[in-house]
């Protein structure tokens, strides 16, 4: 699964990897957890553009935005067939721009939450998935991680982890075009692709949001 995550690179950096000639303004987080707003990638129409969407997708048949709350991952397995996200998977892929991300490994009798990252360090990008829900104020915007198995060093803390796009396939994923197969993309990266560290308890109070929640702990 995913249900935090790290944004601090410059908007600047994030504009110039992903092609867009700008991003909406966004402040440095360290602790991202759903149902707040993030940073997404997407081609509406073909163009691309980024755009802040709410992490929790809402299907469009949904009676109220509440469901949301819990529909912050999707899972790889069963995304092209299961009716919240089959339509997003077709039609609405997107990609969520992240410096690393949080999961968590019981020890001790607590939840100890170790820090993820490519091992080559720099930004990378979860697949994603978005929806626009029509309630009685106006469109609401919303988004989602898809997830997978995890690979052998994230199999020590956790069973699940995000599908991270390679960006040589960045523009592939975001292609929502008829005969445009994506499923092969939907896998862990190679088991050397990450490195992963322990990091602070203070992560888990998602109230918490300093650089220090990404540093090492012994």
């Amino acid at each position: 699964m995913c249900g935090r995550y790290a944004l601090h690179s410059k908007p600047e950096v994030v504009a110039l990897a992903f092609g867009l000639d700008a991003v909406p303004p966004y402040a440095a987080r360290y602790n991202i957890a759903p149902t707040t707003p993030v940073l997404t990638v997407r081609e509406p129409g073909g163009v691309r553009e980024g755009a802040l969407l709410r992490w929790g997708l809402v299907p469009r048949w949904a009676k109220d935005p509440s469901m949301g709350a819990r529909m912050n991952n999707a899972r790889a397995e069963t995304v092209a067939e299961k009716p919240s996200f089959r339509e997003a998977f077709r039609r609405r892929r997107c990609l969520i721009p992240a410096d690393g991300f949080f999961e968590w490994k019981p020890e001790g009798g607590v939840k100890q939450p170790y820090y993820i990252t490519p091992s080559a360090g720099g930004l990378f990008a979860f697949a994603g998935l978005w929806e626009e829900w029509q309630g009685p104020e106006g469109p609401l915007q919303t988004c989602c991680v898809v997830t997978t198995d995890a690979n052998g060093p994230m199999a020590a803390v956790h069973e699940r982890m995000p599908v991270m796009i390679e960006k040589a396939d960045w523009a592939r994923w975001l292609a929502c075009k008829p005969g445009n197969d994506v499923s092969g993309l939907l896998h862990a990266p190679q088991d050397d692709a990450i490195a992963i560290r322990r990091v602070s308890r203070a992560v888990n109070n998602a109230r918490n949001d300093l650089p220090q929640l990404i540093e090492p702990e012994d």
